[in-house]
């Protein structure tokens, strides 16, 4: 790890950097003769004709051009990364995991992937899908690509240099890195890791609206981070995995492909911490829907119904009089995908440990088990801080499918923590 990363700020802002003075061109995107002989390429998040506010894209001059590779073939390892959904009929039960106690030992960031839960194609650009990961070594001579979407990375445990074709960054727990789909990266840990990815198949995320709350509130752009050009100049066989399709690919080089001298644009990888989330409430009754806490957002086809939030639920006060303050019972044409980084969820009193994972799919009735509901009920209404926690939720309109690796290991005794709860008396 190094302590001497540099940023610059500001989500979805263009950029530009140069690790080596002189490299970027100045007035010119694809000059003729690049400087030191760099060669130049577009990297796309978008497509060209994209409205300006919708376009993404990165200039980048690269010491070697990226098409220069042979062949890819099938991959071998991590075969518990996109391996599939089940295909029989899935029944419409709320499911949650303990922390896996199985996932691959001795294993890099992508060797120690396994996905839980997914939904829709790839190849449909939307949806998305959730992993756990497990990395107790670095990334030795190999980086990663995702031809399928971006990922959102959360550790849970244990620090990582996301080390990308346009910088590094370090992400600890409590702050989430964005990778965009199709930026080369590797990954080095110096303990054992583990946490959560999120794979967006659709829309490149981007803040909410935010609507009657006004110009400021919930994440900021300027709390987003990007790493400056950096880059590695290394003659050695260098092995690409590719994620394509929803299947894993490979190939060797005979260089590393992080040899991004210099680069400007507006599709780069950042960090982000969630403690700057500036959390809004109500001061009066009731409390507002969830997403209230939505961090970052990917639209879908359908206006105000998200392809993917990212949604977390921090430290925070609660203020509100005559108000269930918990989660309240619900059903919604929502999927929630939830973990748990850290401290305890406040609507569930036990069950639901940092590591862990729950789902509960479009119309699937939820929340508060019956200790959290009968302490809710009757807790005395004054002004308390929500602390020592941090969970969230990777909500999608597509209903999430999970693999055989996580209906194995479900946990059998879900349901009982609704049961219990009185009847109603009425007059």
């Amino acid at each position: 790890m190094t302590d001497a990363l540099r940023y610059l700020t500001g989500f979805g802002g263009h950029f530009e950097s140069e690790a080596v003075d002189g490299a970027l061109p100045k007035g010119r995107n694809s000059p003729q003769r690049p400087a030191f002989g760099l060669y130049t390429e577009q990297l796309s998040g978008s497509s060209f004709t994209s409205p300006r506010h919708e376009n993404r894209r990165s200039w980048l001059y690269r010491m070697r051009p990226t098409a220069d590779h042979r062949p890819f073939t099938p991959y071998a390892g991590a075969k518990l990364f996109a391996p599939g959904t089940v295909k029989e009929p899935l029944a419409p039960n709320r499911l949650r995991w303990d922390p896996p106690g199985d996932l691959p030992a001795e294993a890099d960031f992508v060797d120690g992937m396994v996905t839980m839960l997914a939904n829709r194609d790839p190849a449909d650009l939307e949806g998305a899908a959730v992993h756990l990961y497990r990395a107790s070594k670095s990334m030795d001579r190999r980086v990663f690509v995702d031809a399928d979407g971006e990922l959102l990375i959360l550790p849970q445990s244990g620090t990582l240099e996301i080390v990308t074709e346009l910088g590094r960054m370090e992400v600890a727990p409590g702050w989430i890195g964005i990778v965009p789909r199709g930026v080369r990266f590797h990954v080095e840990v110096s303990e054992e890791s583990r946490g959560y990815v999120a794979e967006n198949h659709g829309l490149p995320l981007r803040l909410p609206e935010l609507g009657p709350i006004g110009s400021n509130g919930l994440a900021n752009p300027r709390d987003f981070e990007t790493p400056v050009a950096w880059f590695e100049d290394r003659d050695e066989p260098t092995e690409v995995v590719q994620k394509s399709l929803g299947s894993l690919w490979t190939t060797t080089l005979d260089h590393s492909p992080l040899d991004v001298v210099a680069w400007h644009g507006n599709y780069a990888p950042c960090r982000y911490e969630l403690a700057r989330f500036n959390t809004i409430g109500t001061v009066s009754f009731d409390h507002p829907d969830p997403s209230i806490f939505t961090v970052l957002t990917s639209p879908s086809n359908v206006l105000g119904r998200a392809n993917a939030d990212f949604v977390i639920f921090p430290p925070r006060w609660m203020v509100a009089e005559d108000t269930f303050r918990p989660p309240w019972f619900h059903r919604n044409v929502m999927s929630e995908a939830m973990g748990l980084i850290h401290g305890a969820y406040d609507a569930k009193a036990e069950g639901f440990q940092p590591g862990g994972l729950s789902l509960h799919n479009l119309m699937s009735g939820h929340g508060p088990d019956l200790d959290s509901w009968q302490k809710a009920g009757a807790a005395e209404l004054k002004p308390a801080k929500v602390e020592n926690t941090l969970a969230f939720m990777v909500e999608s309109c597509w209903p999430y499918r999970p693999t055989q690796f996580a209906l194995d290991r479900a946990q059998p005794d879900y349901d009982q923590a609704w049961t219990g709860f009185p009847k109603a008396k009425l007059p």
